[in-house]
């Protein structure tokens, strides 16, 4: 086939003598390779190689090219080789190096050829392989020369044949052509590049080449050369061979070679692609291929690997070592796959260990062989695996005596099969038993299979699996579906380590038995399609270690709880088409899901939950009514925690506004910067203005102003809410109410800060266990706001872990347990922490303090807190701790609201102090409670302390306390 070369009429007849010319001296020139008469496809392939090392000049430059036998390897190889030769001085071509290694004196023969080719010498001895390595890496470390090493198999080659970057000189190539993936990996080279097959129409023309040397066949031929190609499956070596043998032959020849290849390879394919099994290196790897080319062709590795662990043969190293050899691929959805010929291979390497007599194969998979066995009932133990697929409108029928013998038997399907006889007679070997139209109601109790691992009965006629129980400890996957009369799930008490249940499309499923629970190992759950099953057991939402749940199509489910939250390895939710209304609230707190289909939202959850979030707390932004606004929410939802990537997607003080059950919100940054962002917008979505530099406030500017106070307590600190009441409410008798207190105690530590927010570091004393935090704030307020609720809402800024913890003033006001686990989980020794107190309309915090509570005497050197003095021109009027009105210098008659004249919680007190020279009104009598007469704990010592108030490390921080005072001072909060 010669080349053409079009000369354009202005062209130059010079360039094209030339051209022609250095075509011809490339051809006499001993340098270039012989490439077959037909290449098809070659350059193309070749090229992707060839511009990856012209642009990788550095160095010594490793490059492999891997695929499967007969692929094309080493023609890529040859192609690329002619194209880069002449750039370099020296090259070498060391081809058929697995075959060659093998012979007498293959290995010294090899390092010869290779030396005489760099040296251009043919006087080269080499003694014995050492002495050739060492002569190799002495003479060519100086070289920039191109090497080719051909069809390499193991490591012990390369490193006899300057397979490696030391034994070169810089700029040298090496080119290594392997069936094993695993040995490029090890040498770490730079480019690895997979053979690929030839397309349909390269496959055409390369075929059509061979077996009519001609582009195009003849129209009496076009189907059976059709077929031909289509069972080669683009591999060149099979296209080349069969096309060769089919020239000039009759049509009914063709039909004949063909019938032939569907039951026996050509041999010569055969042999070829037989060295890769052949290369393998135990019995186990063998085995566990010619599982896969008999019965696991298309089916999921990970169930392959499952069932073939059971059977003891190490799947997770073998499946992978297949793969690497270039005899297994993993193809799309996670299946096994293998070339066509690749498993004609392996199935006639199991033919050819008994052609004349199937029973004493290890495997029977053709239909006419495993129905004559069974039918003469001449099984063996030699056999290992059996499929018989039989259809539906014509099931085979046979008894199972005829499966006595096989002893040995492991992996058994058979497809809408009928059996009569004792089920004794089943292998009690079997780790695979895969019965499509399984034909009994039930399981009879003598079918019982201790050791099988994977149990696969779709289409069966199951009402009830086991009449009792079977303890199967092995069995991981069972898969029920398409059973159309099954009633209830199987008791799963008995099954300890199942991993996998699958029952798709089970219409008559009424009950999951609660014991589903005890599966401390189930990972999947798949229920698709159930459509009369109407609700789960509680029992299922404890399953810690499950990661896929379906319930798509399960049209009577209408429910789903908020303790799906415990199932925390759970990444894929897929429940749409079913009646469920209403979204657990809990599932956007759930840090493993990864994919959720649910209420008409299907997508990654970082995607989704954002949507959910928005439509909770807005729903007429929602345009799927079945998505509830948050007060429709279970009663255990306590907290939200939002993660940095969906700050921008949801506001933390809408979504507290909105749900009237939500007690927190927790965010979590991913740095200071955005934690500064974070509390800016936090305040904005608070407040009506903006951060502006007002120097002075609305209600700064009413000369009536009214000084009050709020005392509140987080955790365990009633006792200590008592005492700082009281001091509170001394100190400000005794004209020290424009200031709170700020004395430390053996067991509190006091920190105060100027507006409505406080610094503080938590303390290093491991010793002492943090109780509780008290928060004392001294707020002015206009006489209209004075029976209106101060208080809004707390944020907890964590500086050292970036988090913002955002409790509403329903929560302060009734703290719980689990609330101050929350609080106190995210404080750790030596954060830098900041707690905000946010005021409504007409109020402006002039001091908060902060109490940090312990359990025993805090030994930390403390110094006293900073007080702020207050106007003593400005009336003032403390908030009442209980039903007491005060009157004011200026007359102003205060009278409790409703409100405040309910019972205040027990961490919450508001108490009640009359302004220096200012008497309570005549009408009113004021009695101390039982507990303000009570006196403080006798733990409590009132001995100043030294602890030393360190201020915060950081500069920047300080961007917080300056916008908490302007805050405080200038703006109001939103009341809805």
């Amino acid at each position: 086939m010669g080349k053409v070369i079009r000369v354009r009429r202005d062209g130059n007849e010079s360039s094209v003598v030339k051209e022609i010319v250095g075509n011809v001296l490339k051809k006499l020139d001993k340098k270039y390779l012989p490439i077959p008469d037909f290449p098809v496809g070659l350059e193309s392939r070749a090229e992707k190689l060839i511009q990856f090392l012209r642009k990788n000049t550095r160095g010594v430059c490793l490059v492999g090219i891997w695929g499967m036998g007969g692929i094309g390897k080493s023609t890529i190889a040859k192609v690329v080789y002619n194209n880069l030769c002449y750039e370099f001085e020296d090259q070498s071509f060391l081809a058929n190096i697995r075959q060659v290694w093998e012979k007498e004196r293959g290995q010294i023969d090899l390092q010869e050829q290779l030396l005489s080719d760099i040296l251009k010498t043919r006087n080269v001895k080499v003694h014995n392989v050492e002495w050739g390595k060492a002569m190799i890496n002495e003479r060519l470390c100086t070289k920039r020369a191109l090497v080719i090493l051909d069809d390499v198999s193991t490591r012990e080659q390369l490193n006899a044949l300057c397979g490696n970057r030391n034994g070169i000189g810089p700029g040298s190539i090496i080119i290594i052509t392997t069936r094993d993936a695993r040995l490029l990996d090890i040498l770490g080279v730079d480019f690895i590049y997979e053979a690929e097959g030839l397309n349909v129409h390269e496959s055409r023309r390369l075929f059509n080449w061979h077996a009519f040397k001609e582009a195009n066949p003849s129209e009496a031929f076009l189907i059976l050369s059709g077929d031909v190609v289509s069972y080669c499956g683009g591999l060149p070596l099979a296209l080349e061979v069969l096309g060769s043998y089919l020239f000039n032959r009759r049509k009914r020849e063709w039909q004949s070679v063909i019938s032939k290849l569907q039951k026996i390879p050509n041999d010569q394919i055969h042999e070829k692609l037989k060295i890769s099994f052949d290369g393998l290196e135990d019995h186990m790897e063998k085995n566990i291929f010619l599982d896969v080319c008999c019965f696991f062709i298309g089916k999921d590795r990970a169930y392959v690997t499952e069932i073939l662990n059971g059977c003891g043969l190490h799947a997770d190293i073998g499946i992978e070592v297949l793969i690497e050899r270039s005899l297994l691929k993993v193809e799309k959805n996670n299946k096994l796959g293998m070339h066509a010929l690749l498993r004609d291979m392996g199935r006639e390497i199991v033919r050819e260990s008994s052609p004349e007599e199937p029973e004493k194969r290890t495997r029977l998979w053709c239909f006419e062989d495993v129905v004559d066995v069974l039918a003469e009932q001449t099984g063996t133990k030699a056999i290992e695996g059996l499929v018989l697929k039989s259809q539906r409108t014509s099931r085979v029928c046979f008894n199972t005596i005829a499966l006595k013998k096989m002893k040995k038997l492991r992996l058994l399907q058979l497809d809408n099969v009928q059996v009569i006889g004792d089920y004794e007679c089943f292998s009690k070997q079997l780790r695979w038993l895969s019965w499509q139209g399984f034909p009994l109601k039930y399981m009879p109790e003598n079918f019982y299979q201790k050791n099988v691992v994977a149990m696969d009965l779709k289409h069966s006629n199951l009402t009830q699996v086991w009449k009792k129980p079977q303890l199967i400890e092995g069995l991981k996957i069972l898969n029920l579906s398409h059973s159309k009369y099954l009633k209830r799930t199987p008791d799963f008490s008995k099954l300890p380590n199942l991993e996998k249940l699958i029952m798709k499309d089970c219409q008559s499923l009424l009950e999951v038995h609660p014991s589903i629970g005890d599966l401390n190992n189930l990972l999947l759950i798949n229920l698709k399609d159930c459509t009369s099953l109407s609700n789960l057991p509680r029992e299922i939402y404890q399953l810690r270690t499950v990661k896929t749940l379906i319930l798509s199509g399960c049209s009577k489910i209408d429910k789903l709880d908020e303790d799906i939250l415990q199932m925390e390895s759970l990444k894929t939710l897929m429940a749409a088409n079913t009646r469920v209304k209403q979204v657990p609230f809990s599932i956007v707190r759930s840090k493993s899901i990864g994919y959720i289909s649910l209420c008409g939202y299907k997508g990654l959850s970082h995607d989704v939950f954002p949507s959910l979030i928005r439509s909770w707390i807005s729903p007429a932004m929602n345009s799927l009514p079945c998505i509830p606004p948050f007060g429709g929410m279970s009663k255990s939802l306590a907290s939200l925690d939002i993660e940095s990537n969906n700050l921008d997607l949801v506001s933390q003080s809408q979504i507290l506004n909105s749900c009237s059950r939500l007690r927190s919100v927790s965010v979590q940054c991913d740095s200071e910067i955005q934690l500064k962002q974070e509390f800016r917008r936090f305040l904005d979505n608070l407040y009506d203005a903006g951060l502006t530099e007002v120097g002075t406030s609305q209600a700064l500017q009413i000369s009536d102003l009214f000084m009050r106070s709020l005392l509140f307590g987080i955790g365990s600190c009633h006792i200590v809410i008592n005492t700082l009441g009281k001091s509170l409410s001394r100190g400000l008798t005794t004209n020290l109410g424009d200031s709170l207190p700020g004395d430390n105690y053996p067991s509190w530590l006091a920190y105060k800060g100027e507006g409505p927010s406080v610094l503080f570091q938590v303390p290093k004393d491991s010793d002492s266990c943090m109780k509780g935090i008290a928060l004392c704030v001294l707020y002015s307020s206009t006489p209209e706001n004075l029976a209106t609720e101060s208080l809004t809402s707390v944020l907890i800024i964590n500086h050292t872990k970036f988090t913002i913890q955002i409790y509403k003033r329903d929560t302060i006001m009734s703290f719980n347990d689990e609330d101050w686990q929350g609080i106190v989980s995210n404080l750790g020794v030596g954060n830098n922490v900041e707690i905000f107190v946010a005021v409504g309309h007409g109020f402006t915090v002039k001091e908060t303090a902060v109490y940090l509570i312990y359990d025993q005497s805090i030994s930390t050197e403390v110094e006293p807190s900073s007080t702020i003095e207050v106007d003593p021109s400005t009336s003032t009027n403390i908030e009442p701790l209980h039903e007491v009105e005060v009157q004011s210098s200026l007359s102003v008659k205060m009278e409790a609201s409703a409100e405040e004249q309910l019972q205040p919680s027990l961490d919450v007190k508001t108490e009640a102090s009359a302004e220096e020279d200012v008497q309570p009104s005549p009408n009113v009598k004021i009695e101390p409670s039982a507990k303000e007469e009570a006196q403080p704990s006798p733990d409590v010592k009132m001995e100043p302390s030294l602890v030393k108030n360190e201020p915060l490390p950081n500069a920047n921080r300080k961007i917080f306390t300056r916008l908490a005072k302007r805050v405080g001072e200038c703006l109001c909060l939103n009341q809805k």
